[in-house]
């Protein structure tokens, strides 16, 4: 247990009269209505992060920028989630997570608007920037799934919620590449603030009310995450290890719009957006994933994932070898097999991180997740100039050698303690 929290309550509050749930479900002692809405409410708000990566291609046309200008538009969106996580995130430990969430709703929503009516690439990217700090309320959701969850049934929970944030990555590039095409790339920002406006509705009648678990200021609550960093090895592991998962990951979805609107496949931003159907089916796995962290430990998970990873980006290097409508089906069961990796490794450190100490769950969940979206933006801009420059092959290494290296770090690490 950590020593630098002031107090260590971690009860909820009675809940306001239209915040009670209905009764527990009897696998995770939760209700199933508040899992289904902690769920949505993470995959609506981390969705927001993606809806750009499959309009990149006709985004940059419409408004008049080039390639690699239109390309910092994924990543201040990204880097702007890190800092927030940095930053913002552990105020869960200090406030009421409920208001945080809230209020981030709020800024979101205004965010989203700012960038579907944006008038020129500078507008959009600082509307982008802005979109990415407060979409981190996906990152104070989990850790109040994770704080009503007992115990024995964490990793459950954790894992279903899990799977709406990460449908919700994937499915986002289909219902973006879709509006897009239909509609134009602004349509997607505003329909998309509409939809957070209606997840802040649910979420303000249906989310208990939470006790501070410390009362450290907000420079000692920032100072806490040096000394977590440096108290808990499993937590620099864990955060590392994802971080590099994550490159590799970015690095192939900020880049598959753009390579697939060039030849030889000249297609639009609806088929990169299909792609997230097959990303989705890797979502799938989460609640798996933490059925068996919580029976065989996490470890094992960590291992499994990283190695699927290693495989299905390497797999990709094969495509030269393909004709054109190989190449796409390959394309597919990678971008299914990373999926699946990425995602179980991920529920697997959550794991490990929400064990170390539960009263400072908010700050620990704030480095792995630093760590992981500055994977992500690096990512974006990595697998950007690796395809500039070396083509596709340049961004298979680029995302083979990230999720190796991960592997190579768990392999090596036998205790998380």
């Amino acid at each position: 247990m950590s020593t630098i929290q002031a107090a260590h309550a971690s009860s909820l509050t009675p809940p306001m009269p239209s915040q009670i749930p209905l009764a527990p479900a009897h696998d995770s002692g939760m209700s199933r209505p508040l899992v289904f809405l902690l769920a949505a409410g993470a995959g609506l708000a981390a969705a927001t992060l993606y809806y750009s990566q499959p309009m990149l291609g006709v985004l940059g046309t419409d408004i008049g920028a080039a390639d690699r200008t239109v390309g910092w538009v994924p990543t201040l969106t990204q880097l702007g989630y890190a800092f927030g996580i940095l930053l913002l995130a552990p105020l869960g430990d200090r406030f009421d997570r409920r208001r945080i969430i809230l209020a981030k709703v709020s800024v979101l929503v205004a965010a989203l608007l700012a960038a579907g009516f944006a008038p020129s690439i500078g507008g959009l990217l600082a509307a982008s920037l802005v979109m990415g700090l407060s979409a981190t309320l996906a990152q104070d959701i989990v850790p109040a799934a994770a704080t009503l969850a007992p115990a024995e049934h964490r990793g459950r929970v954790v894992g279903t919620v899990m799977t709406g944030l990460l449908l919700g990555i994937l499915l986002s590039r289909v219902v973006s590449g879709l509006i897009a095409e239909q509609f134009g790339w602004r349509a997607v920002f505003v329909a998309a603030a509409g939809s957070i406006a209606l997840l802040g509705a649910a979420l303000w009648r249906g989310l208990p009310r939470f006790t501070p678990t410390t009362d450290l200021g907000y420079g000692e609550l920032l100072g806490s995450l040096v000394t977590l960093w440096g108290r808990h090895p499993g937590l620099r592991r864990a955060a590392m290890a994802q971080g590099l998962l994550s490159l590799g990951f970015s690095a192939f979805w900020s880049t598959l719009a753009v390579m697939l609107h060039g030849a030889p496949f000249h297609l639009g931003a609806a088929a990169a957006g299909a792609f997230g159907l097959a990303g989705a089916a890797g979502a799938l796995v989460a609640p798996v994933a933490g059925r068996i962290a919580d029976s065989r430990g996490p470890a094992l998970m960590t291992r499994l994932g990283a190695g699927l990873a290693v495989l299905s980006f390497a797999a990709m290097a094969l495509s030269p070898l393909l004709p054109e409508g190989g190449r796409l089906w390959l394309l597919v069961a990678s971008a299914v097999g990373f999926d699946l990796g990425v995602q179980a490794s991920l529920i697997a450190h959550q794991t490990i991180v929400y064990g170390i100490d539960p009263a400072a769950r908010s700050r620990l969940n704030a480095v792995l997740m630093v760590g992981m979206f500055i994977g992500m933006a690096a990512g974006a801009t990595l697998g950007s100039q690796a395809l500039d420059i070396w083509g596709w092959n340049g961004v298979v290494a680029v995302a083979t050698a990230a999720s190796a290296g991960a592997l190579i770090l768990r392999l090596f690490i036998r205790s998380d303690r």
